[in-house]
């Protein structure tokens, strides 16, 4: 399927090297600000060629609006966006045009479907991600203004990792540096790290993390549509996403009941809160008001500019060159794409719930 989420609803299309991409919004409130200077730049967030730890791809990534705004606030009907292609090198793919990359979808395509587009691996090149990011701004632009909030930063590369007490954070921090980690000294030794690899001309993979707060608690369903769920479907669909944890994760299985169970009591203004977050905002697949925080392992990416053995359509044995403009090590492009899955999974659950238009989710 090519479209994401129920009641807030997004359908990408186009190919790596097509004359563009794009996405429709359905679903989304009527009434929420538009603000196309907001989404530009988060679409340069995401924009290849930014520095020298990404792919030298250059694009501008300049969204146009087709529909669903009308004087500059969303109508209710459905929002389409469109992003150009300028800088496809297509004849850099013409190698691998009988060949099988390892670790690439390019055998898979091929069985499922028996024709593929080896031009940069089409429809299944993170470039399609692009439309995700312009849609979750769009999805942030309506949360945002009910006072939910998305910080993703990158929290490990290779075995260099920061503390995972995120409230140490400034997140201001997370865009001062070009691999958007929040702590400048682990920052600069993941570049290092990041650069290193890259003139080995090999990659490497890394975490994200994401910290959601604002979400009001009772968002989810119990069963199969978990907010859990949800998310992990979220960030599993995003390329090279390899696993998913949200709370105290995997780290959980060594504690015990005792020590894990998240403690209720009343704040001040009699709200219910949780002394410790270790169930990540999250519990018995709905939201409980606390911050939801989990991470992302993305793997390297997959393409290396080293020559590696394979086979060709045919069952032959054959070599991949190592050829063309990839990043190194995606968690610092993925940072947006993270942001924006979360906000449309939180604002296909919220209109879930609510409604259809901004002002009955205010109140």
């Amino acid at each position: 399927m090519n479209t994401f989420g129920k009641a807030f609803r997004i359908t990408t299309f186009g190919e790596s090297h097509g004359r563009a991409i794009g996405v429709t919004i359905d679903g989304c409130p009527a009434g929420v600000p538009f603000d196309l200077e907001y989404i530009q730049k988060e679409l340069d967030r995401r924009k290849p060629g930014q520095s020298k730890i990404t792919t030298q791809r250059k694009e501008a990534d300049s969204v146009e609006v087709l529909s669903g705004v009308f004087e500059e606030v969303t109508t209710g009907t459905p929002i389409a966006l469109l992003i150009w292609n300028q800088d496809q090198r297509s004849k850099d793919y013409s190698h691998i045009k009988d060949v099988f990359r390892p670790s690439h979808a390019d055998y898979t395509y091929h069985a499922k479907y028996g024709v593929r587009d080896y031009r940069g691996g089409g429809r299944s090149s993170a470039r399609e991600t692009a439309a995700r990011v312009a849609a979750g701004a769009v999805a942030k632009l309506f949360l945002n203004s009910l006072g939910i909030d998305f910080h993703a930063y990158v929290s490990e590369v290779g075995d260099i990792k920061v503390t995972d007490d995120y409230s140490s954070f400034d997140f201001a921090e997370i865009e001062n540096n070009i691999v958007r980690c929040p702590d400048p000294v682990k920052a600069e030794q993941m570049i290092e790290l990041i650069d290193g690899v890259r003139k080995d001309r090999d990659t490497i993979g890394g975490i994200v993390s994401c910290v959601i707060s604002g979400v009001p608690a009772g968002l989810g369903e119990p069963v199969f549509d978990r907010l859990n769920a949800e998310l992990g479907k979220a960030m599993l669909s995003i390329n090279a996403c390899k696993g998913f944890e949200y709370g105290s994760g995997f780290a959980g299985t060594k504690l015990r009941g005792s020590t894990h169970n998240d403690k209720f009591y009343s704040d001040e203004e009699g709200k219910v809160r949780t002394k410790t977050n270790l169930s990540g905002g999250i519990q018995g697949g709905i939201s409980n008001g606390e911050d939801i925080y989990f991470r992302t392992a993305f793997k390297p990416v997959a393409t290396i500019m080293i020559d590696q053995d394979s086979v060709d359509k045919e069952g032959n044995s054959a070599t991949v060159a190592g050829k063309g403009r990839h990043d190194p090590c995606v968690v610092p492009r993925a940072v947006p794409i993270v942001e924006a899955m979360s906000a449309l999974t939180i604002a296909d659950m919220l209109v879930r719930a609510n409604g259809n238009r901004l002002d009955q989710f205010k109140k």
